[in-house]
């Protein structure tokens, strides 16, 4: 694959508050950079930045409608009305229900929870689950990352005597739910300081303002934050503001003493003895939960996070595991499949989109590959299978282009939809889906930028090996935890050489492992380059070569620093053969 190298430039004002941002932390230079372009300018920031405190976190009574809900929660414990906690089958949603459902228990019996059979109820709050609470003898549900467009669905509990406290981040309609609260961040009348909030972050704050009123002191929530860092690691929130306070001390939590469930998907993961980061939960233990309601059903996740015993919790987690594993290979055969369709579709180079329709598939992994697809051909992706008389499908984006406006376009085409800037659910029925393709696509084309459908590296510095000290490395890592709005820095530096030992390895000798230097230092720096052993030929030529990494800590040498090479450029000219010093 080839991409190109967008270097960031920086105003000469931004220049020199680096300089004086870095003087008065005493950092590098390139990380009074970092901060700066983080919107960073002040010392005092820096240190609030670097340190995060739990006593910063907003008042969750800022939150619209936060005192409504307290109060109705507060109402229904003291009439003993059955509670249900009613919750989304992805990450997001059962670590949700399980943060709340885990709380309340603690001071309250007369309560359950419900995850929605993605296959036979779809996403959202559905009349079979209101059903359910209105035949379990229910009168206050409590609704975690879906609900804001249930406006149906709540008004049919309504007239069955339940209601509803909403907690939800996504974007909500013109109309909302007859709800006795809402509580999204997200609602055009918002007045809570901070719209980012994952589901399970609204859900967490639910609780913070329900502790608060009942004198309960806030280190008895402290338990739950590695649910909700698991929650915005995995529905890909921005990590900064109130979320990185949340991430950076749900990180803490979840390694050093996390809940009983999620210690056994870390122990299934082979994780126990490694520091977890942000990296970990998407690649690793997100999957896993995310597993259980694409094959079977959600509601397992959440016996497992909510397990008190770790011989149960190791075995529930081991048939995720397995859960898991099934996805992998669906997955696989299903992104094979959609790749021979969209390398056969007449005019590719000229689409914007991609919209793809198999009604055999399977509807618990479609997200998965139009996530595929969109990194591959980096197009807004839109994968649909059929469920019943619907068209059912999910959509995801590339960085910069909000899909969920994409897919509101067509509104008009659709049963329901619902979802936030890179990734959307929708349904319509199956004698819409050729209208919608065409609609989707003229949508994109429209609006969706050149450089936004190609794939792009964004380099945040070039340095020198010699720049990266001990020190440099520790004070990169205080940015942890990494995430949208705080990535990973990029680095670049140019004309690097083969130290001489440098090899093909895997299981497939797909990879590279580097060992290199450069002209200005005597440091020779290791290095790992995934998927790229087509560059080995060259860079076993002695000629030098420019790179993109990130600095990662080496897992099998603690303390060590290694390179992860995003990718290498291949100095072509005669005059660049120059040997190593």
């Amino acid at each position: 694959m080839t991409y190109k190298w967008n270097y960031q430039t920086i105003t000469p004002q931004q220049a020199e508050a680096s300089r004086q941002l870095a003087q008065a932390l005493g950092i590098s230079p390139v990380l009074g950079r970092l901060l700066v372009e983080r919107g960073i300018t002040t010392a005092q920031a820096a240190r609030k930045f670097f340190r995060p405190q739990l006593p910063d976190l907003h008042d969750p009574f800022l939150m619209k409608d936060m005192d409504a809900a307290v109060e109705r929660l507060n109402r229904a414990m003291g009439r003993k009305e059955r509670i249900l906690v009613y919750g989304d089958y992805d990450v997001d949603g059962t670590t949700a229900v399980a943060l709340v459902y885990k709380f309340i228990q603690q001071y309250y019996s007369n309560i359950d929870y419900y995850i929605p059979d993605r296959y036979n109820e779809g996403y959202g709050v559905s009349m079979k689950g209101v059903d359910y609470a209105a035949e379990t003898g229910v009168k206050l549900v409590i609704v975690l990352d879906c609900g804001i467009k249930a406006v149906e669905e709540i008004a049919y509990a309504k007239e069955k005597g339940i209601d509803f406290i909403i907690c939800d981040h996504h974007v909500p309609d013109d109309v909302l739910p007859p709800a006795v609260a809402i509580l999204n961040a997200k609602r055009f009348d918002n007045t809570y300081p901070y719209e980012h909030l994952s589901g399970c972050g609204v859900g967490f704050k639910f609780m913070q303002a329900f502790a608060l009123s009942n004198g309960i002191e806030f280190h008895h929530l402290i338990p739950l934050l590695d649910l909700v860092a698991v929650s915005i690691a995995s529905d890909i929130v921005p990590i900064m503001g109130e979320n990185r306070i949340l991430a950076y001390h749900g990180l803490k939590q979840l390694n050093s003493n996390p809940s009983v469930g999620l210690k056994a998907i870390i122990d299934v993961c082979g994780l126990s003895d490694k520091e977890l980061t942000v990296s970990d939960i998407v690649f690793k233990i997100g999957p896993r939960i995310n597993a259980s309601g694409r094959i079977q059903n959600g509601k397992e996740a959440v016996d497992l996070l909510t397990e008190r015993d770790f011989s149960a919790a190791l075995e529930k987690a081991g048939q995720i595991n397995q859960y898991n594993e099934t996805r992998k290979d669906l997955d696989k055969s299903m992104t094979e499949e959609a790749n021979h369709i969209v390398e056969g579709l007449s005019h590719l180079a000229d689409r914007r989109s991609i919209v793809l329709y198999n009604e055999a598939w399977h509807k618990g992994v479609i997200g998965i590959v139009a996530s595929r697809l969109t990194e591959i051909y980096y197009r807004p992706a839109v994968v649909l299978t059929r469920t019943g008389d619907l068209a059912t499908g999910s959509a995801r984006s590339v960085s910069g282009f909000d899909v969920y406006k994409a897919v509101e376009h067509c509104r008009d085409l659709l049963e329901n939809f619902g979802g936030h800037t890179y990734a959307a659910g929708l349904s319509m029925k199956v004698d819409k889906v050729p209208e919608f393709m065409r609609r989707f696509e003229e949508f994109v084309a429209e609006h969706i930028l050149p450089e936004q459908t190609s794939a792009v590296i964004d380099i945040n510095a070039e340095i020198d090996f010699k720049d990266i000290t001990p020190r440099f490395f520790n004070d990169l890592k205080r940015f942890n935890p990494f995430g949208p709005e705080n990535v990973k820095p990029v680095f670049c530096t140019h004309n690097v050489y083969d130290y001489g030992t440098s090899k093909v390895v895997g299981r497939e000798q797909e990879h590279i492992k580097l060992e290199l230097v450069d002209n200005k230092s005597h440091n020779v720096m290791n290095g790992i380059a995934f998927g790229q052993s087509s560059h080995v030929r060259f860079i076993k030529t002695k000629r030098s070569f420019d790179i993109c990494y990130t600095i990662e800590e080496n897992t099998h040498k603690k303390g060590e620093v290694q390179l992860q090479i995003e990718d290498i450029k291949p100095n072509w000219r005669d005059d660049e053969q120059q040997t190593r010093v």
